[in-house]
């Protein structure tokens, strides 16, 4: 294996049963993804983004093939040993915040740290730093209906990364917001990259966002092409 290389997909295939047929969502997807790399992934709606990005986060499993994060197997683990391995190694943005709205935004962003058993007050001082970089430090205390789609997605972000994961995996984070709330949503994911070294995969529908990263597949037919990405439209 590649010294600095952190996912590893071979021979990969997603099949659904639709009816008394089956829906070959992809096949054959082989990919590595280096640390550190900013990677989009992009493709028409059903073509496969987020069914490849929940497998690559051992939240779905492939039909066929493999997914190696360093030398584990993703295949191979157990629903619980999953469970683990999410909380201890990935951070997720969907394009819905989820928070839950019965807690404060930092409460939320302790949320992980306090299910790995981390005391409460040692956690909250992580999310409060978390709270701070992306820029929120006077809305801790506010539940989520009282945060604008902006904030919320914000602290969603706070959340994934306050267990410093290796991998953030960001699934359409801007998709339900305005075009000027997403443009500062999205600099803040990259500059979070860069300052925290993440290796970061994003499902997104916006080209001009993908050009941005330093690698973009392209999901079309049930295969995977790499393009570069200048030749995507600014």
């Amino acid at each position: 294996m590649i010294n600095d290389e952190i996912l590893r997909v071979e021979g990969l295939k997603k099949v659904f049963r639709s009816g008394h047929s089956d829906l070959v969502l992809f096949e054959n997807l082989s990919f590595q993804v280096r640390k550190g790399e900013m990677l989009a992934i992009v493709g028409e709606s059903g073509s496969g983004k987020s069914s490849l990005l929940h497998i690559l986060g051992a939240l779905d499993s492939a039909t066929e093939g493999e997914v190696h994060f360093a030398n584990l197997s993703l295949r191979k683990l157990s629903d619980d040993a999953a469970a683990e391995f999410r909380n201890r190694e990935l951070g997720f943005v969907w394009q819905f915040h989820y928070l839950l709205p019965e807690f404060t935004a930092i409460e939320n962003i302790a949320m992980p740290l306090l299910l790995r058993g981390m005391v409460k007050k040692k956690a909250e001082e992580e999310a409060a730093h978390w709270l701070a970089e992306v820029g929120l430090s006077d809305r801790g205390h506010h539940r989520s209906g009282e945060l604008s789609g902006g904030e919320q997605q914000r602290v969603s972000l706070a959340r994934a990364l306050v267990t410093r994961p290796k991998v953030l995996m960001a699934d359409e984070p801007t998709g339900d917001l305005d075009n000027r709330t997403a443009e500062a949503v999205f600099d803040l994911i990259a500059r979070l990259h860069t300052g925290y070294q993440l290796t970061s995969l994003i499902v997104t529908h916006n080209l001009a966002f993908a050009r941005r990263c330093n690698r973009v597949l392209a999901l079309h037919s049930g295969r995977v092409e790499e393009v570069q990405p200048e030749s995507l439209p600014a």
